[in-house]
């Protein structure tokens, strides 16, 4: 049975996938920065429905995440399975350190890390033939730059061999995320190229051998969007190879949709892409139909494409859809199944710092979100949140004669507050609609409705914002505030 599905199948800022296959599912892990809970994970039964299930790393004493400014943080992780234990592998970027963490059990917890003494970022693990090989893009022990290696004992993260360069790319600026994998007699080294950006590509080369040397692949980029028009999709690579329930082959990657044809801007963040993957006569494979991601496919299977159209308090899980920021003081946070209450202390969403905060990624250009506010000091509100410089924040704000509705734009620090409205009480309803062009910003009090104004998309995404991350949807408090929140409705149109 053939069934047709939409890329991309994790939407919302979920960079660089990485993917195994352990017990008849497969799991999937990304990248998550200066947010907390970090790494998100997912379980699925055929590649295409993904659900999340957890997080990887829910301790502090997993990661250390204060002060890291956005887009610092937990980088690239790679999900590995071995003899019926878990391993994810990744690098905080702004500590310098490479490590890992186990668990024997997906759905509990995670160890504490295991560093390795391997610089670079991106590492992945490859188990084979007893032995286990640490890769990262980094320099080796001579300072010649390009895809290192080293062999590792596993249960303590002590190298056991100097680290060696094994290959340096295609030719492409900006080599990254490589993955080594055994199939068949060959080892297949693929990595990116170009920069996480229009000029992304899927690039790999083979060897007989795990220390090469690795022999350039006469199709490269074998996968990459850079010369694709017209085209929303953009800004594909950092790629991982599996097998899928049929036993065909296919590639995860992250990419990007940009906001209209010809306005070259994204700020969902990079998504989760999957393309079939062709091995042709002489072992080399190719990705799509022409190495190009495009935005369905048809497969075959006997299960349909779900999508999640609405999130409210009720249907999602604190632990597992939501994330903090950098280190959260949960003495702050009261989080009930149908409500929130959210004291906030002096950090704010303009501070590198950990503002008392609560979000959602953003999953479509087309969605609605609306909450019911209620003030009893400070500030409280919503946020569209992209970094410390780049936020649009609907909220009230207690004053000494009454409550106040907000409308503040943050844009490269400047700070403009758009709109002030005074409200009769302390509650009223917040509301944000969104097209792929820009956010207009309501209030809602005793069943009227007022528009306060508008930001653009463009100024929060990543070519006029500060990070590489992508938007949030965020409920916060600040200002020595405390606000309670119910009656969340956030609804997509795909």
């Amino acid at each position: 049975m053939s069934m047709r599905y939409q890329n991309p199948i994790v939407p919302g800022f979920y960079p660089d996938p990485s993917v195994c296959a352990a017990n008849g599912k497969y799991y999937l892990v990304t990248s998550s920065f200066q947010y907390f809970p970090g790494v998100p994970l997912f379980e699925s039964d055929d590649l295409i429905n993904w659900v999340q299930i957890g997080h990887v790393l829910t301790r502090p004493s997993q990661v250390q995440l204060a002060h890291v400014p956005s887009s610092g943080g937990v980088f690239a992780p790679t999900i590995r399975y071995h003899a019926g234990r878990f391993y994810m592998v990744t690098t905080n970027d702004t500590t310098h350190d490479n490590f890992y963490v186990w668990t024997d059990d997906i759905h509990g917890e995670w160890s504490d890390p295991v560093t390795i003494d391997q610089g670079g970022i991106d590492p992945s693990l490859l188990f084979d033939e007893g032995r286990v090989y640490f890769i990262s893009n980094g320099a080796d022990e001579n300072g010649v730059g390009g895809v290192t290696q080293c062999e590792i004992d596993i249960a303590t993260g002590r190298k056991l061999t100097p680290s060696r360069c094994i290959w340096q790319g295609n030719g492409g600026r900006y080599l990254e995320s490589p993955h080594v994998y055994r199939i068949g007699d060959w080892y297949y080294l693929m990595a990116a190229e170009g920069g996480t950006e229009y000029g992304h590509m899927v690039v790999c080369a083979r060897a007989k051998t795990v220390w090469g040397p690795y022999n350039n692949c006469p199709y490269n980029p074998v996968l990459t969007n850079r010369n694709k028009a017209p085209g929303i999709i953009q800004g594909v690579g950092h790629g991982d190879l599996i097998q899928g329930p049929n036993d065909d082959w296919f590639i995860l990657t992250l990419g990007f949709r940009q906001i209209h044809m010809w306005q070259p801007y994204h700020h969902l963040g990079r998504e989760v892409f999957l393309c079939p993957v062709q091995f042709d006569g002489d072992g080399w494979f190719r990705c799509g139909n022409d190495g190009t991601m495009e935005e369905a496919y048809d497969i075959d299977s006997d299960k349909l494409q779900m999508r999640k159209t609405e999130y409210t308090f009720q249907n999602t899980d604190w632990q597992i859809d939501w994330c903090s920021m950098r280190c959260p003081d949960w003495a702050n946070y009261d989080l009930q199944a149908d409500h929130l209450i959210l004291c906030g202390g002096r950090d704010t969403l303009d501070d590198c710092a950990s503002p008392t905060f609560m979000a959602l990624r953003q999953r479509a250009f087309d969605m609605e979100m609306s909450v019911k506010v209620t003030n009893e000091g400070g500030e409280g509100g919503l946020t569209v949140y992209s970094a410390e410089l780049e936020h649009y924040d609907l909220f009230l704000r207690q004053q000494e004669d009454g409550c106040e509705a907000v409308l503040k734009l943050n844009i490269g620090g400047i700070r403009h507050e758009q709109a002030v409205r005074r409200i009769p009480g302390n509650s009223a309803e917040l509301v944000v609609r969104a097209d792929s062009l820009s956010y207009r910003f309501y209030l809602r009090v005793d069943d009227h409705e007022e528009l306060l104004g508008s930001g653009m998309s463009k100024y929060l995404s990543n070519e006029v914002s500060s990070p590489f991350t992508g938007v949030m949807l965020g409920l916060f408090a600040q200002s020595e505030g405390r606000s309670l929140f119910d009656e969340l409705h956030i609804n997509y149109q795909y």
